[in-house]
């Protein structure tokens, strides 16, 4: 009886023991898929009995920002191998890299023979962090497989070959042979859908990232990089598909909110994104891109009772980390600044668009900023944008660049510099009638009671040309500035033609009446001289 209540109870100790070990596995699972709360979750009991727990729950406290808490859990086993480089990644995170390249060192340094755990977790303290010897963190892995030629030592030899210049072959060549010794490891895919991705390898990233989701459906990272593809390539629709899957594998972090409200943004549902944005807001979360969502929301959706998001946009561009301020942002919020008649202002922030671009060329970025100014009827400062874009990148500007350099100045009452870009637009572009129209307009504004003729010679040249379609309004400024020039000449002949051709196209134009009516009545007679 005893014999039987002996072994009754050495099996319920086994399951016990089973159901641990598979709950650290699951845990661990939960960290290397980015899902650091849940990951902390499970491991939080187990980590006072299990030095693997324990790690593991140091690292998801690392990943949510808790450095000191992490540094607490590390500490607990101070002599296992794992949580020592946890203590070294500490070390490199508060940016103390000299420290954590000693701790690194030392705990490579004892390795024996056939031990690999200490170069292992070594090279991962360096390559999980900045500021380590990554090609060191590379030798010790290789040191460790020539013990334990396993695919985690794989996948993380390829993330350090990923921040090496020129690396990224090597780093497929480790994820692969991490896919050829467990053909199920769903992160090595999710990494290699990556890589080919970044080589613009599109099929083959596609083919890897469904091998990722077959190979765990659970894991969210493929879903996730595929949201960030689609996006980028502008499918907007795909990325938000993708990133709700991605939603639904992960914990919902601060970073997947902020950016499914992007997507939202990106898909034009302004009044979501916006709404969802200020729920998280309202909860607590004080996340600089979550007011960059709602502040860019507002001035989409025209709210003038917000000021069109000015608050909230500015509240995003001075607390984010300039780092990742992009031109765009700088861009988005001149326009906001635009809308609120603060164009001085609005300006500033298109030069530091500009001088962040990260385009060799820039002429898309000035091109962009003039558009922007242009849009928000700032003629004259739109006006210098485009008129740098042509001086400065005269083989990227195009004939609608030179256009509107002409055109804004014009509309801010900028004659002279208005006349110079349409000269040079009708130069470089022989073929746009519409510079010389233009010249002729600008002429015609010079000579405002047509009494000089500076616009005859361009209108003349314009109205003889085949090319293009002339619209009547721009025939009308042509015939109407003529046929006051010619009456103000006291040339009846030329006039009549010219008020023909307005009255062709508008039979009661006033103007025409009122010249005919004074040309009908006979002119006063001379007075007699004095004898």
């Amino acid at each position: 009886m005893k014999l039987k209540q002996s072994v009754i109870i050495m099996a319920a100790l086994s399951l016990s023991i089973g159901a641990r070990a598979q709950s650290v596995d699951e845990g661990i699972k939960m960290y290397n898929y980015e899902r650091y709360q849940s990951a902390k979750t499970m491991l939080t009991p187990l980590a006072a009995n299990n030095p693997t727990a324990n790690y593991y729950l140091g690292l998801a406290e690392l990943n949510l920002g808790d450095i000191e808490g992490a540094r607490t859990t590390f500490s607990k086993y101070p002599d296992n191998y794992a949580n020592a480089s946890g203590l070294a990644r500490v070390a490199f995170m508060q940016g103390n890299a000299t420290a954590g390249m000693q701790m690194a060192t030392a705990l490579a340094g004892k390795a024996k023979k056939k031990d690999w755990e200490p170069q292992k977790y070594a090279a991962d303290a360096i390559t999980y962090t900045h500021g380590g010897d990554v090609q060191q963190a590379i030798n010790w892995y290789k040191a460790a497989t020539s013990n334990m030629d396993n695919a985690d030592i794989h996948v993380a030899m390829g993330d350090a070959y990923q921040q090496l210049p020129g690396g990224g072959g090597e780093a497929m060549t480790n994820y692969e042979k991490a896919t050829d010794k467990d053909p199920k490891n769903s992160l090595a895919f999710s990494r290699i859908g990556k890589l080919w991705y970044d080589a613009k390898n599109y099929t083959l990233a596609l083919e890897n990232w469904e091998k990722a989701k077959t190979a765990d459906p659970t894991n969210p990272l493929p879903y996730c990089d595929l949201a960030d593809a689609y996006s980028y390539v502008g499918k907007y629709d795909l990325s938000k598909e993708n990133l709700e899957k991605c939603l639904d594998l992960s914990d919902k972090s601060s970073e997947d909110i902020v950016k499914y409200t992007g997507v939202l943004f990106l898909n034009k549902d302004y009044a979501k994104a916006s709404q969802m944005a200020q729920d998280e807001i309202n909860k607590g979360m004080k996340k600089p891109g979550l007011y960059g969502i709602v502040g860019a929301s507002q001035y989409e959706l025209n709210d003038a009772a917000n000021k069109y998001g000015l608050e909230n946009y500015r509240n995003y561009i001075t607390t984010q980390d300039p780092a990742k301020v992009t031109a765009n942002d700088y861009r988005t919020y001149a326009k906001i600044l635009l809308k609120n008649n603060m164009g001085t202002d609005a300006n500033s922030y298109l030069d530091k668009a500009l001088t962040i671009s990260k385009d060799t060329n820039k002429s898309d970025a000035y091109r962009q900023n003039a558009e922007a100014l242009r849009d928000a009827r700032e003629w004259g400062l739109a006006a210098g944008w485009y008129e740098q874009l042509c001086k400065e990148f005269p083989n990227d500007a195009k004939a609608i660049d030179y256009f509107y350099w002409g055109v804004c100045y014009y509309y801010s009452h900028n004659l002279g510099k208005a006349s110079v870009a349409f000269e040079q637009m009708e130069t470089k572009f022989p073929d746009q009638p519409s510079a010389t129209y233009w010249r002729a307009r600008t002429a015609a504004a010079v000579d405002s009671n047509a009494k000089t003729g500076e616009a005859i010679p361009f209108y003349t040249k314009w109205l003889a040309s085949t090319t293009g379609e002339k619209k009547n309004a721009d025939l009308m400024q042509a015939y109407q500035y003529l046929a006051i020039y010619y009456y103000n000449k006291d040339d009846a002949a030329n006039a009549k033609i010219y008020l023909d051709k307005i009255e062709a196209i508008d039979p009661n134009n006033a103007l025409a009446k009122q010249i005919r009516g004074i040309m009908s009545k006979p002119k006063a007679a001379a007075p007699a001289k004095k004898k």
